[in-house]
């Protein structure tokens, strides 16, 4: 825990974000930007869209404090059966405090880092800004980063507007955003949006039979 850095900084979080240019008229005429990120508050954020992210990133962030033993135990098990490191068991804190804190090398010394940093953040923090941090933070594939920049990306709504299917398809992409983008492998994209939405079916975020018509969904690119 020596010479970690302070979790206060997470405090006044101001990313870098798109530069929108508009004509004398209103009409937007272009948009500046290294990466492409909208920042917008919890609040506007479907509870589908955070339901689909916890359920296939970390189903018991609501009930853990940072740290998720269970699910280091049941990752420890498939690394053993599939003999090599495959699964990191991280919470979404722990990846809050990696993206935010720490850099990705993969050490030991890191992961208890990670460990003692999202332990602190849950003490400082709310879930719900928590996931304000996260949901605004991470990569999404093409340039795309953070929730609203995905769903103008893919389907040309502002994340408010976005339905089940379409929060599905996008919370399943943080593990592979190339491999599992609409734009490179729609049956790669439709089979994470699969496994999201029974993930969020099995921990009665919904139905099975809601996640059945969100996959059956026809989905709108653009």
């Amino acid at each position: 825990s020596k010479d970690l850095p302070s979790v206060e900084a997470l405090r006044d979080y101001r990313p870098p974000v798109v530069t929108q240019i508009y004509a004398s008229d209103g009409k937007l005429v272009g948009e500046v930007y290294e990466k492409q990120r909208y920042v917008v508050p919890y609040s506007t954020i479907p509870d589908h869209m955070v339901y689909a992210f916890v359920a296939a990133e970390d189903a018991e962030f609501f009930q853990h404090h940072g740290i998720d033993y269970m699910g280091i135990i049941r990752a420890m098990i498939r690394n053993i059966e599939a003999g090599e490191f495959s699964q990191g068991a991280s919470t979404i804190t722990q990846q809050v405090a990696r993206s935010f804190l720490l850099t990705r090398e993969k050490k030991i010394s890191r992961k208890i880092k990670e460990a003692i940093l999202a332990y602190r953040i849950e003490a400082n923090f709310s879930k719900e800004y928590i996931l304000y941090l996260y949901l605004n933070q991470i990569f999404l594939g093409h340039g795309a980063y953070g929730v609203d920049a995905a769903a103008q990306l893919y389907f040309g709504k502002n994340v408010e507007d976005l339905d089940l299917a379409e929060s599905a398809l996008i919370a399943g992409l943080p593990q592979a955003p190339s491999n599992y983008s609409p734009n490179n492998s729609y049956s790669s994209a439709k089979a994470r949006q699969r496994y999201v939405l029974d993930q969020m079916a099995a921990n009665e975020f919904i139905t099975q039979e809601e996640a059945d018509a969100a996959y059956d969904q026809k989905l709108h690119f653009v």
